[in-house]
């Protein structure tokens, strides 16, 4: 097996890279566990069940990623160039992604949200927490937004909600279409939800 210091960190990242690359009900333990050269024994001695490997994996991909989330969102940035630099994120995380798996893989969260909701609890609210940690950010946004005029006035928490679930379901279409070409004009789409202009600034 790993070392016991690498052994959880190597599930964690197996786990999260087998689910997002295919899904939940695809991967088993046991391919878990090879991957990660870590034994079932070493498995269990950190978590009970798959389903707490992959909430943890989860969390541990979240914490990975919030800082380039707090770059992203900074109050230093005015509340379109934020949403800009979101859009321009996930888009190169996707490809990042696309690299690796040969394949657009959409949203993670969601991804495995969807497949279990109705069947494990605990995945279907670690999902429900993270979208809400995204959606904060999104209204935090939003509402600087509207109060700054830059945005049609409206309720910034129900218009975070909706952006989200729209960029949501273009990465779903990117997925199923295998194109990431469909996330082009993310920052149009996004700037129209909001009644809001395109900035004549590019924000990079």
């Amino acid at each position: 097996m790993g070392r016991t210091s690498d052994a959880k960190e190597k599930l964690l990242s197996v786990a999260f890279d087998l689910i997002h690359e295919n899904s939940y009900g695809a991967v088993g333990l046991e391919q878990i566990c090879k991957r990660a050269r870590v034994n079932k024994g070493s498995f269990y001695y950190f978590f009970k069940t798959k389903t707490d490997l992959v909430v943890a994996a989860y969390e541990e991909h979240w914490r990975l990623k919030e800082p380039d989330y707090e770059r992203i969102f900074s109050r230093q940035n005015p509340p379109l160039k934020r949403l800009a630099l979101w859009c321009n994120y996930i888009r190169e995380v996707q490809k990042l992604r696309h690299k690796k798996y040969k394949q657009v893989c959409g949203c993670p969260y969601t991804s495995v949200g969807g497949e279990l909701a109705t069947q494990d609890k605990k995945i279907r609210l670690k999902t429900r927490d993270l979208i809400d940690r995204h959606v904060k950010y999104l209204a935090e946004a939003l509402a600087e937004a509207i109060k700054s005029g830059v945005a049609e006035p409206g309720d910034p928490e129900v218009k975070a909600q909706l952006v989200h679930a729209f960029v949501v379901g273009l990465l779903l279409r990117a997925k199923i279409y295998n194109d990431l070409k469909i996330l082009n004009h993310l920052n149009a789409a996004i700037f129209n939800l909001i009644g809001a202009k395109k900035p004549k600034t590019k924000f990079s």
